[in-house]
Order: C-alpha cells, then sequence, then structure tokens
C-alpha cells in the first residue's frame, strides 16, 4: 500500500521544527509529509512551500490527493488581538476544513490549546478533564474554542473526521520551564511528533484531547488520550534523558 499523504500547515511555527523531522522520520508514521505555511522555504528541512489557508480555492487545490491535514496555522500567542484571531484561527480553520471536505480529505487534525481551559488553570481548579465546559482565558483561546466547535461541525455534518489536540507548552528545551504551570504542561517535541502520529492513525473518527508530557505535576488528564489514541508520553521535564 502507498503511504498515506499528510500536508501540514503552519510548518514554520510554534509546533514544527525538531516535531516535524521527528515525525517524518519515524518509521511508525510511514508517511509522505507535504509541508506549508504562509511563506515559502525551500531551504528548509524538509522543504516548506507556500499555503494561505484563508484562501479556500488555494487551499482546495493543495489538498487534492491528501488523506490527513494536521492544521498547525494560525495565531499562537494569547496575546493576539481579536482582530487576528478571527481572521487566522476561525476563519482560517474553518477554510482548511471546507477545503479538507471539498478535496475528499479523510481527516484534519486540530491544533488546539490548553487555553481553551485556561480560565481553570487561572483559578487552580485542578484537575481539568477533557469533558468539562470549555472556559478560555484569552480571546486566542476563544477562537481555539471555536476552532474545536467548527471541526465538531464538520464531522457531524459531513463526515468528515476530526482529531482536536488540546496542546500544553511544546519546548525542546526543559529548562525553559521554570515556573509550576509550564513545568505541568510542558510537552517534549518527541511527544508531540507521537501525539501527531497517533491523532493520524488512531481508529477513532472524532475526539478532543489533552498533549502533554509525563510531567509528575501534570494537571491535565490524559485518559481518553492514553486510551483512545493511544498516546505513551516518554519524557518529564524534570529529566535529562527520555525514558526507555
Amino acid at each position: 500500500m502507498s503511504r498515506p499523504t499528510v500536508l501540514v500547515t503552519g510548518a514554520a511555527g510554534t509546533v514544527g521544527g525538531d516535531v516535524l523531522r521527528l515525525l517524518r522520520d519515524d518509521p511508525q508514521a510511514d508517511l509522505d509529509l507535504v509541508l506549508t505555511d504562509a511563506a515559502a522555504d525551500e531551504q528548509a528541512d524538509p522543504p516548506v512551500r507556500a499555503l494561505d489557508v484563508r484562501d479556500l480555492e488555494a487551499t482546495t487545490s493543495a489538498l487534492g490527493g491528501v488523506d490527513t491535514v494536521i492544521h498547525l496555522a494560525g495565531a499562537s500567542s494569547p496575546q493576539a488581538s481579536w482582530e487576528e484571531v478571527l481572521d487566522l484561527n476561525v476563519v482560517g480553520t474553518r477554510t482548511v476544513l471546507e477545503a479538507a471536505r471539498r478535496a475528499g480529505v479523510r481527516r484534519v487534525v486540530l491544533a488546539s490549546s490548553n487555553h481553551v481551559m485556561g480560565m481553570y488553570d487561572r483559578e487552580h481548579a485542578w484537575p481539568v478533564y477533557g469533558h468539562q465546559p470549555v472556559r478560555p482565558d484569552s480571546l486566542y483561546g476563544v477562537s481555539k474554542a471555536m476552532a474545536e466547535v467548527l471541526g465538531r461541525y464538520y464531522h457531524d455534518e459531513h463526515g468528515l473526521e476530526v482529531i482536536a489536540l488540546r496542546i500544553g507548552w511544546e519546548s525542546g528545551d526543559r529548562g525553559a520551564a521554570d515556573d509550576e504551570v509550564t513545568q505541568a504542561m510542558w510537552v517534549s517535541p518527541g511527544d508531540m511528533a507521537q501525539a501527531l502520529r497517533r491523532a493520524v492513525q488512531a481508529q477513532v473518527r472524532y475526539g478532543v484531547y489533552y498533549v502533554v508530557s509525563d510531567n509528575p505535576t501534570r494537571r491535565w488528564d490524559l485518559t481518553n488520550t492514553m486510551v483512545e489514541l493511544g498516546y505513551r508520553p516518554r519524557d518529564s521535564w524534570q529529566e535529562d534523558q527520555p525514558k526507555g
């Protein structure tokens, strides 16, 4: 069987770089990755093609023959303005979902955020479970909650498979996690790459899942991520080396 083609949007963004290289080189993934971003970078490893995810026709064309989209593109700062998150995170996500529907894509993996539930963190109301009502801590968090709702609609109305990942704080530098909350939500590049692979390959057709590493102070429930996606975090912000 041919390797499935997986198109990644926002490949040059916050979740990219080492994560996508690890995903590309993972023998358990066996995926043909096509990387895209707002600006092309042919010198990158792997090279990155230009794609404006707000352009429906261009995105639909780019998704021809694609099995799965990993949608990472968008504004990534909790301090982003409403105009920015509306344009990139809401309109951009709807455009990707609609283009995927038109192009016959099987699945879209959405990069959501811990900020969808950030008010629980602000109030120290832990642990946080995926089934609890959303409580965004910023307009950025609101936009990610809206992206999750768009994914639910496209799954229910059009049968598009949608997996939303509520990502913690991804960084290859353990030492950068220098406060209690970022230490609890830290995600290593290796664990993030595994989560993306699991999200592409899992048998479930829809779901919302937390993704953090195996941190001793973790406050976000990973039960459904582990049971339904098969995710097994190997790293911790406290350790110098990954597990086994």
